[in-house]
This record gives structure tokens, C-alpha cells and sequence, in this order.
């Protein structure tokens, strides 16, 4: 019997190791090549939910295929704030945050220049494609690397870069430095894909030639709901107060009429406010992987891809709406669409994709307030009023102050200067001051902002937004839900849920399929498509690489 049950113990151990040794063997004989294109996609202003509400609608070859076959991190969030379009692309590629980048919103005070600044603008570039100064555009304002320069640095600048976008900032802060390529997409009179002299001194003949196929114009036409409206569950009524619509339609309600609507709405521009801005967008990006080669050779390539129509879509109807929904249905068919091409090119299992978003989005306040829940709009007028008031009387004058915006307060340094006056006691005056303000929740001074290390809450997100050569002396956090915008359609830019949860789904080469609740940030994106590279990480990133996302 003795023999026997070593004789057992024996076989098992074998058997162990051979499973084992099976394994390592297995894992060895893995394809460790890279993918030979990565695709990295932002849906502007796409909340969570909106994987979840429209779940139901959406095709299998979209965002189900991205969930069924990839992997879905369920709580993934911004971990800075302002959560906005120009700091969430630029976050998002460089796995960093406003601190570092240094794109602290999308247009900002320039203390240098006492001038507002936008995040892409350069005048030492030219328009291509337009004389229209809308091409006047670089990545000369963000600081830091993204992980595609990372790439070209590894590839010996033979892996390209291509960037696309309705926005300009949207196509350029996230293709980074080295970029090949950005375009974005000049609405007005003209509806062509645009660049700047950064990248080239003219359009390759594959954009000139989509220019003049005139596929911008096909897309003026009625935009209806693409079911049955009444089947629209997961959204409001058609018809409510809480919608901006169209100049020259009475009511924001299905169907649109594009062709006629159009010469009162920016001409082309109008696209950008329905879905088929996002399918002209797909088009474009369609004809960037045939007209480059991406991912034809053994030499990874970046192409990013951010669809802007769902943020201009919510910032006019709102995140309720029966448009939300309607966008949120062709977007499927789109990415589905995308999909079947990169698989046609450049081969199932060769490219990998991961898909986010650059902010969520609040409920229309005034939706909000109707269902009591505590929300409303800021009277920045008033408040303008009463905080001058204040300056007067404890200085003697309002100049003190440089500049509000951004929820920031800039000083003035040289009148303190003349008047004698500490910054920091100013500083701590003000925040006394504004914390007597209607839904004015916290406010905090530069001092405390870059002398203390907070790890959570409000404050950490502060921190990690705050850039110190670019941003004010005080900063102002208002009440959830209280929004400075007008009193239809949605908007973003707090620390709050609603506008850091967001989409993060991978699929492809080197990517295990499952899900995860696990908090994830945004600035993990970054490393973690580095590690899939086997390249370094971008110069300032924070973030982790979710190992349990690669295979």
C-alpha cells in the first residue's frame, strides 16, 4: 500500500510538471510579434452608460464585438479635472495629466501674453488644404510625449502616425509630435479635411482626391431616427424644453432636413451636429488606412481616430435626447463598418483597438430640477458683481485680479506689487470670499494646491489638473450639477461621475478578453499599449499598464 500512494505522489508531481512545462512551453511558442497597427479611438463626450442604455440596439460587429471578444473595464475614470475635450485627448495618449502636459483646458490664460490661448493654435504654421486660418494648427503647446511618438522613436520614425478628427484638437494632440499626419475637417463653405505646414506643405493626393469626391456633400440630407422613433425607450421625449435644435426649425424634433437647414447653420458645419459627421469621419479614416498602407508591413503604425459629432450632439440636444440615442445607434454600424475594413486590410488578429472617451457629460440641469434633484445654472454676472464689489472694498481697486476663467482666478502681480500686497494673503482672502457664493462648493489657493499632497478626492483631482507655470492662483469647484451653459443641452468639466466615468474597451492582438471593475484611470491607456509595443513609456506618464488586459 505504501508503494502504491508513492507511486501516486510520484505521477502527480510528474504530471505537474509536464502541465507546467506544457504551459511555459505553450506560452513561449505565443506569437510575440507586435500588432501591425494600433488604432486608438475617443468618443467625444460618451458617458458610460451609453454602453449600457443602448446596449440593446446596438449590432454585434461594433461596441458588443469590442465587449465579446476584447476586454471591458467597467470603472474607468478622468482622475484630474477640468474634464475637457483638448486635456482628455492629450491625457489619454500621453498617459498623463494637465500637471504635466501642460494642456490645462482648451483655450486658457497665457500669463505671459495677457492673452487667452487655445491648445492647438501656432502662427508659425500654414493652413493646407484652406487658406482659412482654421489650419493654422500644431502640437507645439503640450509638453510632453505620447506614447505614438514613443512608437516612432522605437521604429526609427518608420512606423507612421496619423491622427484624425472633425476637431482639430481632437486629430492632433493625440497623433503627438512626430506625426506623419492630423487632419480635421473645415466645415463653412468648404467641407474639406485640413492640416497645418507642421506635418507637410500639401495634401497627399489620397485626401485631395476624397476632397473632391464630394463625399461631405451626400451627408446634407434628412436625418431621421434610423428605427422607429417610438422604439427609442432609453431616451426622453422628442419634443421637450431641454433641447438647442437648428436655427430655422421651430422644434428640436425628428426629422432634419440638412440640405435646407444648412445655409443658416455654418453651411457644412451643420455635420458636425448629427451622426453623419461621425460616418464622414469613418470615411475618412477608411481611405487614410488604404492611402497609407497602414499596417501593411511588419512595422507597428498608429492611427487615432476621434469622432467629435456625439460631443457636439450632446452640447446642443442634451444626454437625454431621442438625437443621443439615434447617434449612439449609427455610430455602432460605423465602428462595425471600420471594423470589417481593418480586418479586410490589414488581417484579423494583426491590429489591436481600445476605445475611450475624452469626458462624459451632466443631465440638463433644468431635466434635473424638474425631477428634484438638486441642480441648476450659475449667475456668473452676479457673481462677477459681488466679487468686484469685494475688491473695491478691501483694496481699493478690482484690479488685482488679472483674469477668471476656467473656474480659475488669475492676480494680478504687478499690482500687488505696487499696492504692497502678499500673494498669499490675497489668495486666502479671496477663498474666504468665495466661499460665501451661492454653489460655490470648495475653493482652494495655489499654496495649497502645489504644497500638499492629496491622494483623494476633489483636491487629488485638482492637483493632478494643475499645471504651475500655466494655471491661476485660485482655484473654484461648484455645487454637482450646477453648470455655467445656457438652459438647453448638456455640458462637462467637473470632477464629478457623470463626467469622469467613461468607456474603456480593448480588442485585438495581445489582448485577453474578460471585464473588470477595478478602478482604472484614464492615464493608464498609455503604458499599457507601450507594454503591448514592448516600447518606452511617454516621457511623463503616471499611469499603469493593466497587465491583466494582455495576454
Amino acid at each position: 500500500m505504501k508503494k502504491i500512494y508513492v507511486l501516486l505522489i510520484t505521477l502527480a508531481i510528474f504530471c505537474s510538471t509536464f502541465k507546467t512545462y506544457s504551459q511555459a512551453s505553450s506560452s513561449s511558442n505565443m506569437d510575440q510579434t507586435p500588432p501591425k497597427l494600433v488604432v486608438g479611438i475617443v468618443v467625444d463626450q460618451m458617458r458610460y452608460d451609453y454602453l449600457t442604455r443602448f446596449y440593446s440596439r446596438y449590432g454585434t460587429g461594433g461596441f458588443k464585438r469590442m465587449m465579446d471578444e476584447g476586454f471591458n473595464c467597467k470603472n474607468n475614470h478622468f482622475n484630474y479635472v477640468p474634464t475637457k475635450t483638448a486635456p482628455g485627448h492629450a491625457s489619454i495618449f500621453t498617459g498623463s495629466t494637465p500637471k504635466y502636459h501642460g494642456i490645462i483646458s482648451n483655450y486658457w490664460y497665457d500669463k505671459d501674453t495677457k492673452k487667452q490661448v487655445y491648445c492647438a493654435d501656432d502662427d508659425s504654421v500654414l493652413p493646407v488644404g484652406t487658406s482659412d486660418k482654421a489650419g493654422k494648427m500644431s502640437p507645439s503647446r503640450m509638453l510632453t510625449t505620447t506614447f505614438a511618438d514613443e512608437n516612432k522613436l522605437f521604429t526609427q520614425m518608420r512606423g507612421k502616425t496619423i491622427g484624425i478628427s472633425v476637431k482639430d484638437r481632437g486629430a492632433i494632440l493625440p497623433a503627438g509630435h512626430t506625426a506623419d499626419a492630423a487632419y480635421w475637417f473645415h466645415g463653412d463653405d468648404e467641407g474639406a479635411w485640413i492640416t497645418s505646414s507642421f506635418y507637410m506643405e500639401a495634401l497627399p493626393k489620397w485626401v485631395a482626391k476624397f476632397n473632391a469626391s464630394k463625399q461631405a456633400a451626400s451627408y446634407l440630407k434628412k436625418w431621421d431616427t434610423y428605427y422607429d422613433i417610438d422604439t427609442y425607450t432609453a431616451s426622453g421625449s422628442d419634443l421637450n424644453d431641454y433641447e438647442g435644435g437648428f436655427k430655422g426649425k421651430e422644434t428640436a424634433t425628428f426629422p432634419y432636413n440638412l440640405k435646407k437647414l444648412k445655409d443658416e447653420n455654418g453651411n457644412f458645419s451643420i455635420l458636425k451636429i448629427t451622426p453623419f459627421g461621425n460616418s464622414l469621419t469613418t470615411d475618412f479614416a477608411i481611405a487614410a488606412i488604404e492611402g497609407e498602407a497602414l499596417g501593411a508591413d511588419d512595422i507597428t503604425d498608429v492611427l487615432t481616430v476621434s469622432y467629435s459629432c456625439t460631443d457636439y450632439i450632446g452640447h446642443n440636444f442634451g444626454v437625454n435626447s431621442k438625437e443621443i440615442e439615434d447617434t449612439y445607434i449609427r455610430l455602432d454600424q460605423d465602428l462595425e463598418r471600420f471594423f470589417k475594413v481593418l480586418d479586410k486590410e490589414v488581417g484579423k488578429g494583426e491590429y489591436v483597438v481600445f476605445l475611450t472617451a475624452d469626458h462624459g457629460a451632466v443631465d440638463v440641469p433644468a431635466y434635473l430640477h424638474a425631477h428634484n434633484i438638486p441642480s441648476g445654472y450659475l449667475d456668473n454676472k452676479a457673481r462677477k458683481k459681488q466679487f468686484d464689489d469685494f475688491l473695491l472694498a478691501k483694496y481699493g481697486t478690482a484690479e488685482v485680479v488679472e483674469n477668471i476663467s476656467n473656474d480659475q482666478i488669475f492676480l494680478n502681480k504687478d499690482k500687488l506689487q505696487i499696492l504692497g500686497l502678499s500673494a498669499i494673503d490675497v489668495q486666502n482672502a479671496i477663498v474666504e470670499e468665495q466661499m460665501t457664493y451661492p454653489h460655490i462648493s470648495k475653493a482652494y489657493t495655489r499654496e495649497a494646491i502645489v504644497s500638499r499632497d492629496f491622494t483623494e478626492g476633489i483636491e487629488a483631482l485638482i492637483q493632478k489638473g494643475f499645471n504651475q507655470k500655466r494655471s491661476g492662483d485660485v482655484v473654484l469647484v461648484n455645487d454637482p450639477a450646477y453648470i455655467s451653459y445656457g438652459k438647453t443641452g448638456s455640458t462637462h468639466g467637473s470632477g464629478l461621475n457623470y463626467d469622469t466615468h467613461v468607456p474603456l474597451l480593448f480588442f485585438g492582438k495581445g489582448i485577453n478578453h474578460g471585464a473588470t471593475t477595478e478602478r482604472t484611470n484614464i492615464t493608464d491607456i498609455a503604458p499599457t499599449m507601450s507594454s503591448l509595443l514592448g516600447i518606452s513609456f511617454p516621457n511623463a506618464s503616471i499611469g499603469k499598464p493593466l497587465g491583466y488586459v494582455l495576454k
